[in-house]
Parts: C-alpha cells; sequence; structure tokens
C-alpha cells in the first residue's frame, strides 16, 4: 500500500507559491492569471500526488472532451514521470484513464458529453476533486452540474478546482466568485472559497526568452490578462453580431457548406472553419473550428476528410506546396486569393452577417470574445486587428471571400 512506500519529495520541484496548496482543502479552490505561471503544472502535481497517498479520485474536465489529450492529461502524464512515479501508474494510451496501484483513479471527461460524464465512476470510493481547467470556456450551468458529483461517502474533503486565465471582467466566475476579491493582493480566503493569482514571475522554470516575450507585450489587453494576471476589459473587440446555439439538428439538413483552412504547424494551430450558409438570411451557421498542432499535411489531411469529405476548401495561399500537399493526399483545397486591405474588407463583410457557433466549438468562441482593434497610447482605436486570436477567424474569411465579391474585387482580396 502507499502507506508502506516512503515517498521523498523535494520542494525544489515546486514554484514557491503553490507549495501551501498542497494541503488546501477549502471547497472551491480557483487558481488563475497571467501566461506561463505554472498553475497547470503544480495541480497535476498534487492530483498525482493525492491518488499515490490513496483515498482521492480526481475527475479532470474541460469544457470540449477533445481537448483533453493534449493538456491535462499530457500534464499529468509528466508530473508522474518527473516525480518518478511511473512504476506505480497504469496510464495506458487507449483508454484517457490513470490508475495507481493503490486503486485510486484520475478520470477525464468533456462538458461536451453530459450523460458520458453523468455516468462516470471510479473503481474504488467516490470522486472526491474535480479539476476543471480553461475554466472560462465553461458556462455557469457546466459547473453548477459538476457539483453533484461531488457527493457520497468519503472521509476526505471535497473540492472543485478551476484554473484559468482570466479574460473578461464580465465573465460568471468573476460575478461568482470574486465578490470579495482584492485586486491589490493575490491571494482570498474564507470558509468556502480559496483564490491564488499567480504569474510568470512566480514561475522559477522559465526560459528567458519566455519572459521577455511576456514582458515586451505592445498590447495593454493581453499584457494585463497574459502578462500581469489581471481580468481583462475588452472595449474595442471586433465581432459582437454572434451567438451560440445547439446546431445538432441543422448539421444534419445543411447543404451549403463553406470550409476555410489557416495554416499552422507549432504552437500557432491549424485551424478549420466548418461552416454552413444562409444566404436570405444572411447567417454563418459554424459546426467545426477544430485545431492541430504539430500536424505535417499528410495527418492534417487524414483529420480534414471525416469531417469535409470531398467538399472543396479554400485554405491560406501563402502556402502553395501545403495546399498541393493536402490535394495529393485527396483534400479538394484551393488557395485564397491575394490583394490589398483582405483583413479589413473580409472584418467588414462578416460583421454584417449573424453568426452562431454551435456550443461545442470553443475555439471560434473563444476568438470571437478576443479578436479586437489595436489601440493607441491614449486608448483610441485604430483600424487594424490585434494578429492574435485569429486562427479561426482567418479561415472564416477565407471560406467566404467567393461571397465576399472577391471576383469583382480583383487585386484587391487576400493577404
Amino acid at each position: 500500500m502507499a502507506g508502506k512506500i516512503r515517498l521523498k519529495i523535494s520542494k525544489k520541484i515546486f514554484n514557491a507559491a503553490y507549495i501551501p496548496f498542497l494541503q488546501c482543502f477549502t471547497r472551491i479552490q480557483i487558481f488563475f492569471g497571467g501566461s506561463s505561471s505554472g498553475k497547470s503544472v503544480f495541480l497535476a502535481q498534487r492530483c498525482v500526488l493525492d491518488i499515490f497517498k490513496g483515498g482521492r479520485n480526481y475527475l479532470c474536465v474541460r469544457k470540449v472532451g477533445k481537448t483533453l489529450r493534449n493538456s491535462v492529461y499530457n500534464e499529468i502524464l509528466k508530473a508522474i514521470d518527473s516525480l518518478k512515479l511511473s512504476s506505480y501508474f497504469n496510464t495506458p494510451k487507449s483508454d484517457m484513464t490513470i490508475t495507481c496501484f493503490n486503486g485510486y483513479q484520475i478520470l477525464f471527461g468533456g462538458l461536451d458529453d453530459v450523460e458520458k460524464l453523468k455516468s462516470i465512476t471510479p473503481q474504488q470510493g467516490v470522486i472526491t476533486d474535480i479539476w476543471v481547467e480553461e475554466a472560462t470556456e465553461t458556462d455557469y450551468a457546466d459547473v453548477k452540474q459538476l457539483r453533484k458529483r461531488l457527493r457520497g461517502k468519503s472521509i476526505h474533503k471535497k473540492r472543485l478546482t478551476l484554473s484559468f486565465n482570466p479574460i473578461l471582467q464580465s465573465h460568471w466566475i468573476y460575478n461568482e466568485y470574486f465578490s470579495n476579491w482584492d485586486d491589490s493582493k493575490n491571494f482570498y480566503q474564507d470558509d468556502y472559497v480559496s483564490i491564488l493569482r499567480t504569474t510568470y514571475k512566480d514561475n522559477k522554470f522559465l526560459m528567458q526568452d519566455d519572459i521577455d516575450d511576456l514582458e515586451n507585450e505592445p498590447d495593454q489587453y493581453y499584457k494585463d490578462v497574459y502578462t500581469h494576471g489581471k481580468w481583462g476589459i475588452l472595449g474595442s473587440v471586433i465581432f459582437k453580431n454572434w451567438r451560440t446555439e445547439d446546431l445538432t439538428q441543422l448539421k444534419t439538413i445543411a447543404d451549403k457548406f463553406k470550409n476555410g483552412l489557416d495554416f499552422g504547424y507549432g504552437e500557432d494551430p491549424a485551424a478549420l472553419a466548418h461552416t454552413h450558409f444562409d444566404r436570405k438570411r444572411k447567417t454563418i451557421y459554424v459546426f467545426d473550428d477544430s485545431y492541430w498542432k504539430h500536424y505535417t499535411n499528410d495527418i492534417l489531411a487524414s483529420s480534414l476528410k471525416p469531417i469535409i469529405g470531398n467538399m472543396l476548401i479554400t485554405a491560406d495561399s501563402s502556402e502553395p506546396k501545403s495546399i498541393q500537399e493536402l490535394n495529393n493526399h485527396g483534400i479538394r483545397a484551393i488557395g485564397a486569393k491575394k490583394g490589398k486591405d483582405s483583413v479589413n474588407f473580409g472584418i467588414q463583410w462578416l460583421q454584417q452577417q449573424t453568426i452562431v457557433v454551435d456550443i461545442r466549438c470553443q475555439n471560434a468562441k473563444n476568438e470571437l470574445q478576443q479578436y479586437k482593434w489595436k489601440e493607441d497610447r491614449s486608448g483610441n482605436v485604430l483600424p487594424e486587428p490585434v494578429d492574435k486570436n485569429n486562427h479561426f477567424i482567418d479561415a472564416l474569411r477565407y471560406a467566404y471571400e467567393d461571397e465576399m465579391g472577391v471576383g469583382q474585387r480583383a487585386g484587391t482580396w487576400g493577404r
């Protein structure tokens, strides 16, 4: 049993700001702040140690289930390895269920499959901990449902943990949990909730180029949120003409598909916009917004095929080799046309439509919430978008270039 194994863990593997939270048992725990602050790494480490000690079972969730493997799941695998506990955990690649030798488990689920989430049960005991990564992607109803899973007999106090970057102060999380928050401080705790804000300055493991990138961020909103970990306020967001709906039924009868692809490889993903257009009602329906990182073009083609089949897709023509390789692998891809003022013209056209996003398309929602105009030092809005949070949006522009009258604007379209 775990109690018979003497586990020696040096505190040096943890960032100092998080050490007190190895033994924190408030019901609601919030870890938020800037990018690269180490919060996800710490929560993965704590999860592994809790399971190893026995008595606790974790359920790790995100809004969209398919994003778990390349985020929380991989972070936990790295934690198991860094803690030198690989021989005590079973981590099958085919089944995203991590089981410790003592029988306690780390389970994973997406909030986009509520029924499956309701049926998730550990092999012994009850779920004692739920960790919601990228919690700002969730709706209030999602977390309300999760609270119901923290029931059942256990000698351990149950916890709901939320981790996120504080993208918008208008978010329900701020309204629900931050009524007593003092923004001049980085910690708050009462009998029910504990809140810790951290930034890159709390992460001793960062490389200098990571630090330089965060400190030299020119846009004030992004510096507030991702460098300083403050709740963001967006006054110059570009798209306000959108809403979310469950488009499951519409997808079965849609017939006017428009597809766009923005190429990417490393941290900048390749992004798909798979949509339906109701020209009469000037409405775009977004069915799929997949991101793919580190995908070569052959793998990208095999991922596109189940979604778009033999449909035409318009891709960023700055990569003609990639377009040809997609065609070589059975994708009917063409390049977007090039010219002057393409971005602003495409934005203006999209602003004149109604954009309806399927509730499962989190990447599209994230971008539409954060894509904004640049501002000068005085806060005046400039007629140029910030070149961030636009992978899906660029793909969407490419998908609709024929509807924008590209043929009549020869020489003035594309980027």
